[in-house]
């Protein structure tokens, strides 16, 4: 049985076409990459879409062996390669929605999850539904707690980026 959590990452001051702006920015998602690679050297921007229908993006993360968890080394043997899509539909300003997904080749199992960002009275949320599912026995419970713990982490992380970079973008009075 797969595993859920749901995660909202509040912006204050901003309003949802402000994000929408940052997600249709190819310099903002460089600067997210930009921040991981602080974190781990193998992240990049493989591809970003926008059209009038929406965004496609794709990234790619590298996590070498040895900054897994004990528990991720005794199932992955080489260093983990994710590749990561999020997609959004058409900008909405009462609320735009969104999925991602991330996949490991050969990996053990899937996360993935659905999106919406939506105006506040003080700004917008994104909202994060996400569900985490390994298929080992006995470890896989443990993994998906693991995994959506991390995913909590890469969000709140990746939030306060994107409020630095949309306040080092406001226009001064």
């Amino acid at each position: 049985m797969a595993r859920r959590l749901d995660y909202s990452a509040r912006y204050p001051l901003h309003t949802p076409a402000d994000l929408w702006e940052a997600l249709s920015s190819r310099d903002y998602w460089e600067a997210r990459m930009e921040r991981m690679r602080e974190l781990t050297p193998g992240n990049d921007v493989h591809s970003l879409e926008v059209t009038h229908s929406g965004i496609e993006i794709v990234l790619h993360h590298i996590l070498p062996r040895e900054m897994l968890p004990e528990i991720a080394q005794t199932v992955i043997r080489k260093d983990m390669v994710i590749t990561r899509k999020e997609s959004w539909s058409r900008f909405d300003h009462e609320e735009t929605e969104g999925r991602f997904s991330a996949s490991i080749p050969g990996g053990p199992g899937t996360l993935r999850g659905d999106i919406t960002l939506f105006p506040t009275d003080t700004g917008c949320t994104m909202r994060f539904s996400s569900e985490a599912k390994v298929f080992i026995p006995m470890v896989g419970p443990r993994l998906e707690q693991l995994m959506l713990v991390n995913l909590v982490d890469l969000f709140r992380g990746e939030a306060e980026e994107t409020v630095k970079w949309l306040e080092e973008r406001k226009p001064t009075s």
